[in-house]
């Protein structure tokens, strides 16, 4: 499965029941899956060394998923050959007194990568037009002038998230946003799986049971989401999380693609750096022959 078929057009009517959650795509089975994510992983390593020497982008991921989709697990797995010193994981939990005094986007911004580094964002500023959208009563918390929430107050907020996410590509942050699009039924297994697995039981929250009986009123929020914020500079990845290692391996891919669009180079000296190495290599085979 190709990118065109991942991508979603800016502009786009979605409609998430189109989009196989169970698709494997061009895969021969799992041997298949497993040698291009490897390979993946070590192309994603050598483009990360590169883009923190380089120091000129920075690359913004966004995994937005219901939970028990795999954001976890393809966080560790793909980022598995990544240097710790150049990649950051923020995932974003229930905001503290002090970010809701500040506007929505305020904890957000702070966290952006610096140029050189990948920033993974597990859940994002786009909980704002989702879990929020889903439960007004928690703008109540945030305190705003603008009263009861209508299309436009929803619309505005789009319009923002674009703005925002314009403005850091154009300063040489890519964003590249993920959609884990996980059925219902399968989340329903792996939730079973964390209350019968005992290693597994830190992982359920009560939030994540009753959050089902809001699953198309989700649905709907994202469909919304893609339709307005799938922008040519940052568009949104739809991909199937029934099944895991595609999951991991399709994620891998478009990480590994973006960079290569990047043209990405190792720096490169001037005459006088040059000649500083020079004198360098002079003293330090200097210290040979006078030992």
């Amino acid at each position: 499965m190709n990118r065109s078929h991942l991508v979603v057009p800016p502009g786009a009517k979605v409609r998430l029941k189109d989009y196989d959650p169970a698709a494997t795509g061009e895969f021969r089975g799992k041997d298949d899956a497993q040698q291009k994510l490897q390979r993946d992983i070590e192309r994603l390593a050598r483009y990360q060394d590169v883009l923190y020497a380089q120091g000129t982008h920075a690359l913004l991921i966004i995994l937005q998923a219901m939970d028990a989709a795999g954001k976890d697990g393809a966080i560790k797995h793909v980022m598995s050959g990544v240097n710790p010193q150049g990649c950051e994981v923020v995932a974003f939990k229930v905001p503290s007194a002090e970010e809701l005094r500040h506007t929505y986007l305020w904890r957000y911004q702070k966290a952006v990568p610096e140029r050189g580094r990948i920033g993974i964002f597990n859940r994002s500023y786009y909980e704002e037009v989702l879990v929020v959208r889903v439960h007004p009563e928690l703008l109540a918390r945030q305190a705003l002038p603008n009263g009861e929430p209508g299309k436009k107050f929803w619309e505005r907020r789009f319009q923002e998230i674009n703005d925002f996410e314009r403005h850091l590509v154009r300063n040489g942050v890519v964003v590249l946003k993920f959609f884990l699009n996980v059925s219902k039924d399968e989340q329903r297994r792996r939730l079973l799986e964390r209350i019968d697995a005992p290693e597994k039981n830190w992982k359920l929250t009560p939030g994540d049971v009753s959050e089902r009986s809001r699953w198309d009123d989700y649905m709907g929020a994202y469909e919304e989401v893609f339709r307005h914020t799938s922008t040519g500079w940052a568009p949104w990845h739809i991909i199937p999380a029934d099944h895991k290692l595609f999951t991991r391996t399709a994620v891998a891919g478009l990480i590994v693609e973006t960079l290569k669009t990047l043209e990405l180079r190792y720096p490169s000296l001037s005459r006088d750096q040059k000649r500083e190495l020079a004198k360098a290599r002079r003293l330090l085979e200097r210290e040979v022959s006078d030992g």
